[in-house]
């Protein structure tokens, strides 16, 4: 009874956005305070109220949110169409929904987005990165692709995020896929160099595509890891995709050596300017034989980075996600398929992309099967791994979890370059997770 209610408040709150954004398309400005009259009266007042709230101030405050949503606005219309579909509609409303039924009755985490890698190649040589080396040697192929978002969607997951070596390099499947699946978004984090304008033209046909492109700051560090010339590609690509009305992100990862850089207004002001409507924060991770224990910020500086993104959340018009810091919002660790999962070029089912050990491949398992693998319900039992959310890694911030979960679920290593005993990554984390945690506790106190 209980889920067909579910069902219903589903498909009456659809109803709803999907009326509310006719009505803005017409006229955003002006319709903008009048459209939660019309969802309030769409919908009963006990349903999602806090969220109803939380919407309509943005709406009369026109603050910097505010500015945000008008930004989607200015995006080609058909593309606008489809993401609001997609990604508002098919996978955060409708799939979410039948994602809890799922996990309900099979009693296993069931995911909100999956990762694949198309390919272990790239097309660049940056400092400290596998992929150049590796080479074209792991792709999955389309067919393998297209089955694993055919079996996600059965299970209600209508959100896929490309990640590699370059996804790009794979441009002519990744467009098919989104072909096949237009009811799917899909995001592909890049290093951008391979937008050019034809592509800009294929994305606007396909229309359920957005490039998350990775930045390490600005010209002198980009260039310094990435090699010569890039940071200009990457922004000669995001003013193609901003003068064709495309949306995109960026994609960061901070370290002790570049925190000042990418988390200062300047880098805000910088990304807004682009036209970049969301930036991701990821957390180095000392994974893997080139790791750099080094370069993992210190409790000072990670510190540092929570708070002035939270302070830019109130003042600038971007989304902005910290990946390791943001656990607050979604109960803790969102791997192991309780928001993600990853499947690499190899056709391994890993829990997490950071974290590189399995029990299953995607080439002779099902998808659901995978999710009921041995270390899929360790982690489905286990999480979250701490009361607080700023410490909600098995690896980063609870390194003995995750040697437990590996050694009773007698999960390998899929690590592209060499394996990784699980002692060996967990014994590299645990200095820093002592040193976190006090940090941690006093931060979550606040």
């Amino acid at each position: 009874m209980n889920s067909i209610s579910e069902k219903m408040k589903t498909a009456a709150v659809t109803t709803a956005v999907k009326k509310a954004v006719d009505y803005l398309e017409k006229d955003p400005e002006a319709n903008a305070v009048k459209v939660m009259d019309m969802v309030d009266a769409l919908t009963p007042g006990d349903w999602y109220g806090p969220q109803r709230q939380a919407i309509r101030e943005v709406i009369e405050s026109r603050n910097n949110w505010y500015r945000l949503v008008m930004k989607i606005f200015d995006l080609d219309p058909g593309v606008r169409r489809a993401f609001i579909q997609n990604f508002l509609i098919n996978a955060s409303l409708v799939g979410s929904a039948v994602q809890e039924d799922t996990a309900r009755r099979e009693d296993c985490n069931v995911p909100w987005a999956i990762l694949l890698d198309p390919t272990s190649a790239c097309n660049l040589r940056c400092t400290g990165c596998w992929a150049a080396e590796y080479g074209n040697r792991l792709n999955l192929t389309l067919d393998e692709m297209d089955s694993i978002v055919r079996q996600g969607k059965e299970l209600g997951t209508y959100m896929y995020i490309f990640t590699g070596g370059e996804p790009l390099v794979r441009k002519a499947d990744i467009l098919a896929l989104c072909e096949r699946h237009p009811d799917c978004e899909f995001l592909s984090f890049t290093n951008g160099t391979l937008i050019d304008e034809q592509f800009c033209e294929e994305m606007l046909r396909v229309k359920n595509f957005v490039p998350a492109l990775s930045v390490e700051g600005f010209e002198t560090a980009t260039d310094g890891r990435r090699g010569g010339g890039t940071y200009q590609k990457v922004v000669r690509a995001m003013k193609l995709l901003k003068s064709h009305g495309l949306p995109f992100g960026i994609s960061t990862c901070y370290t002790g050596a570049n925190f000042e850089d990418v988390t200062s207004e300047a880098y805000f002001d910088q990304m807004i300017d682009w036209g970049a409507l969301f930036v991701w924060y990821f957390h180095y991770m000392p994974v893997g034989k080139g790791a750099v224990p080094a370069l993992l910020p210190t409790p000072e500086q990670r510190a540092e980075v929570y708070r002035r993104i939270r302070a830019y959340r109130e003042t600038k018009a971007i989304f902005s996600m910290d990946f390791q810091n943001d656990a607050e919002y979604v109960g803790g660790c969102i791997a192991g398929g309780r928001r993600y999962l990853h499947i690499s070029a190899a056709g391994d089912v890993e829990p997490c992309v950071f974290i590189h050990y399995s029990n299953v491949n995607i080439r002779s398992c099902t998808l659901l099967e995978a999710l009921k693998s041995p270390l899929f319900m360790a982690y489905h039992r286990n999480q979250p791994f701490n009361d607080n959310m700023l410490r909600p890694c098995p690896m980063l911030e609870n390194p003995e979890k995750l040697r437990a979960m590996v050694r009773e679920s007698g999960a390998r290593s899929t690590d592209y370059e060499s394996p990784e005993d699980v002692d060996t990554l967990c014994d590299r984390a645990e200095p820093y997770a002592a040193a976190w945690a006090p940090a941690a506790e006093a931060l979550w106190r606040e």
